[in-house]
């Protein structure tokens, strides 16, 4: 009997070895998004949102990262028209275009109508950008897909019959929160708290891009096909190359969000009414009443306090 236990042992351990090794010999694949074209978050003096875009591109067509998705709010436009370079600059670098809305819709203060209404009021940018291409991908804003049942269940068949693929997300670190704090912080001419920025950025994105494949493997049981969540911000554009070496360094692959949501993990519906949505992973996690892994929350009190 002991010879037969510590023959079982040995095999799990075997195996859980090999698997271990199977995921570090792959690359953990990615495919790198952008939200809120043709502007997000304040900007320091002296940038300007070409600036921004195309910093940005210059780094991915660097990195060598493949098609990169843009989604668009055309109503920024309204109040700055020039900023129509940025979308054309993004194409003609060859990066495609998606749809977030028009104005960046908040579905859970609004009716369902008024929310497909402003889906397609942002149409006619993507038609006249895109050409041919396609720009059937949706993702919604604040990645809130609806605090009802109804109205999850209506904008989803309504984007079916549309034509749309929802891009979903599974990399996430609020990106975002920096960008307003390092305008503050450059115009301060605070170079210490520049540098807690640039490294309390790197440090985030590495806990939750490790807390992201931890949740994925608790999900799905493996490594999946990830899509990562980023913003076209002055902060994003020069933390960007940064990032992407960490990425690199830590084994990532960059792929296309086509390539990435071929992964049937991208066929799940967590079906449930949540109010503050989050990627397909939070919203998994959170429909089934799940525990999340330990982890290191965001530095949200410190962004919001540092150079005021």
């Amino acid at each position: 009997m002991l010879a037969v236990k510590i023959r079982h042992v040995t095999c799990a351990m075997i195996l859980a070895i090999c698997m271990g090794l199977a995921d570090k010999a792959g690359a953990q694949e990615m495919a790198i998004t952008f939200d809120d074209l043709p502007s997000h978050g304040p900007l320091p003096k002296g940038v300007t949102r070409e600036d921004v875009a195309r910093s940005i591109l210059a780094t991915l067509r660097a990195a060598n990262v493949p098609e990169t998705y843009g989604f668009v709010n055309a109503g920024r436009l309204k109040e700055y028209p020039a900023d129509i370079k940025v979308l054309e600059m993004w194409r003609a670098a060859g990066q495609p275009l998606g749809n977030h809305t028009y104005d960046h819709m908040n579905f859970n203060e609004n009716t369902v109508e008024l929310f497909k209404q402003n889906i397609e009021k942002n149409e006619p940018i993507l038609k006249q950008l895109m050409g041919d291409n396609d720009w059937h991908w949706f993702r919604y804003p604040y990645l809130w897909e609806g605090d009802t049942l109804e109205k999850r269940h209506a904008i989803r068949a309504y984007l079916k019959e549309r034509g749309y693929k929802i891009a979903q997300v599974t990399l996430d670190f609020e990106d975002y929160a920096w960008n307003a704090p390092y305008a503050r912080c450059m115009d301060k001419k605070d170079v210490k708290a520049i540098e807690w920025l640039k490294e309390s950025y790197l440090n985030t994105a590495k806990e939750y891009f490790s807390l992201d494949q931890d949740l994925a493997r608790q999900i799905f049981g493996r490594p999946i096909k990830h899509v990562l969540l980023m913003h076209i911000g002055a902060f994003d554009a020069l933390m960007l190359p940064k990032l992407i070496e960490q990425m690199k360094t830590d084994g990532f692959k960059f792929i296309t969000i086509e390539e990435a949501e071929t992964d049937n993990v991208y066929e799940t519906d967590p079906d449930a009414p949540l109010k503050y949505g989050g990627t397909l992973l939070d919203q998994i996690m959170d429909s089934r009443k799940q525990t999340y892994p330990p982890h290191a929350e965001k530095p949200m009190k410190e962004l919001q306090a540092i150079c005021q």
